[in-house]
């Protein structure tokens, strides 16, 4: 296998070890919104949705961009043997999550109440978002020992934290929101007030968000000092001079992580900015009532839903900003490009099929999941689905930017896309009065909008075209004649059987005829093959059939 292909497949090993996690905790956290979302109902879920936006903020701020970071000043000093170096800024790292985690998690306990009423407009998720705060302080300090991880390459640890957060918790929040939502039923009764229970119940759901937290950091803990001896050998072999104090680590740490935070600050303000106008809007046209159900519905179905796929997309990016980053402080260009080449294209395989996937069979899958309204989210994924390839796009664009180390564009992008996106919902709400298919459209334009803008960026500064045919040309065309056999054979077997039964065939077929499509139109070469259990065995029989005439680059 030549270097190429070798450097190639590493990016995708790595990342792929991230998405499966990510992915297994998407399902597992589907898993759990199901259950959550039958227990607390669509109201409870608009309590919870405004405390959980608001806490991605807050998130943010403190310590979401650490692993990002972290793993980018860890990748560069080990790539150049500065081993001491690397160890002060993971120390260094440390101080920083213990000062703004545990600054923000009393921001947050104290003005819990401002923060519902005031800016969400949800008087009634206090309570959740108060529970939220600790959890601040124990997600800052997670995330600079996944982000240590990560810039040594070692991908596997933050994968089984992950799953084992998300593990506890399903288990802690389910077994908390039914709990807490039975006391609130009670206590309701006796206030008069029918949607305590909801609140209570969503305040439930958030305990598990720290005790998840607590586990992925305890085991984060252990991995870190099982492998503390062989760490402190490289460090005592190290002989570079280390003449860094922990202010100027502190301030390396702010240089690095502020552009991506404002980045994702970006990213997820959306979500804050658009709940808090609906929510308000809703207030001022007379139907204060009704604002929570919707928001439940599109937080917890439509959102939900469409999250999934866009997980292979973090999960890469996560891979390839350390990766990415070394072959930038080496000057190594034409390994640069081919990662970009890789990662972009993976992600497209996938969620272009998964796009169409949503927006076919999103009604069934949504009455399988659910209970309470199915009409609104299907009618939601139908033509909102779409956004998943553009976020999974955008999501990858800056990536790929801050380990070209254009950290400042990310953020001007989003901004822009911010501001274009902010005029639309309101046009939309206003104007058109679209109501909740407002906030659907105006987030999937600001997806668009990042991506556009992150595509023309990477160009300027690497002089780097994405290859249109099998990335996304392909994988676009054998997801049309998979869409056409997954419509007619869901269509016609709902007929005759039960929907559960034709929804689990239809999905069979759809997997089937997209990559049959993928394959026989050569969208997937030898070496993408390569990359799955006995792909080099598949390869020779189509090779053998004719399929493959010549070995593919």
């Amino acid at each position: 296998m030549s270097d190429k292909k070798k450097i190639a497949k590493g990016i995708v090993v790595q990342g792929s070890i991230l998405a499966i996690a990510g992915i297994l905790c998407r399902v597992i956290g589907i898993a759990r919104r199901v259950p959550l979302t039958n227990i607390i109902g669509d109201i409870g879920n608009g309590y919870y949705a405004a405390a959980y936006e608001f806490y991605s903020i807050i998130l943010i701020l403190s310590s979401y961009s650490l692993p990002a970071a972290v793993s980018k000043l860890i990748a560069q000093r080990q790539s150049r043997g500065q081993y001491k170096k690397m160890q002060k800024v993971f120390q260094g790292a440390l101080l920083f999550a213990i000062i703004s985690g545990g600054f923000f998690s009393l921001i947050v306990f104290i003005f819990a109440d401002f923060f519902s009423t005031t800016i969400m407009g949800e008087a009634m998720s206090t309570m959740a978002m108060r529970v939220l705060a600790p959890t601040i302080f124990v997600v800052a300090l997670m995330a600079v020992f996944r982000g240590y991880f990560q810039g040594l390459g070692i991908m596997h640890f933050t994968a089984f934290s992950q799953l084992l957060e998300q593990i506890i918790l399903v288990i802690v929040s389910l077994s908390a929101a039914k709990l807490l939502f039975g006391v609130g039923t009670k206590y309701g009764n006796l206030m008069m007030n029918e949607n305590y229970a909801s609140a209570l119940g969503a305040a439930g759901a958030t305990i598990g968000c720290g005790v998840g937290a607590l586990a992925g950091l305890l085991l984060m803990i252990y991995f870190y000092m099982h492998n503390k001896n062989a760490i402190e050998r490289r460090v005592i072999a190290d002989t570079s001079k280390n003449r860094d104090t922990f202010l100027d680590v502190l301030i390396l740490i702010l240089r690095t992580a502020i552009p991506m935070i404002l980045c994702s600050v970006m990213y997820n303000i959306c979500g804050v900015v658009d709940q808090s106008v609906f929510n308000h809007h809703m207030i001022k046209i007379g139907e204060e009532d009704i604002k929570s159900f919707y928001w439940g519905v599109y937080s917890g179905k439509y959102k939900l839903m469409i999250t999934l796929p866009i997980a292979l997309a973090n999960a890469m990016c996560s891979a390839i900003i350390p990766s990415l980053t070394a072959s930038i402080e080496n000057k190594d260009y034409v390994s640069a490009r081919s990662k970009m080449a890789t990662v972009i294209r993976v992600t497209m395989i996938i969620s272009i099929p998964a796009a169409f996937g949503l927006a076919i069979l999103g009604k069934p899958i949504i009455s399988l999941l659910f209970k309470g309204e199915i009409d609104l989210a299907a009618i939601m994924l139908l033509y909102g689905s779409i956004s998943v390839v553009f976020f999974s796009l955008s999501t990858l664009g800056n990536g790929i930017l801050q380990g070209l180390n254009k950290l400042k564009t990310p953020v001007l992008n989003s901004l822009i896309a911010f501001v274009l996106h902010f005029l639309a919902l309101l046009l939309m709400l206003k104007v058109f009065k679209w109501g909740i298919h407002s906030v659907v459209i105006a987030n999937l334009l600001f997806a668009v909008f990042v991506s556009a803008l992150n595509h023309f960026a990477i160009y300027r500064t690497i002089a780097y075209k994405q290859e249109i045919k099998q990335t996304f040309l392909i994988p676009l065309i054998s997801s049309v004649i998979m869409g056409v056999f997954t419509f007619l054979s869901y269509f016609l077997l709902s007929k005759v059987v039960d929907y559960r039964i034709a929804l689990f065939v239809a999905m069979g077929i759809a997997i089937v005829i997209y990559f049959t499509s993928l394959v026989l139109l050569k969208g997937v070469n030898e070496y993408d093959l390569s990359l799955i259990p006995f792909g080099s065995k598949i390869y020779a029989v189509l090779h053998k059939l004719g399929i493959y005439k010549d070995i593919d680059d």
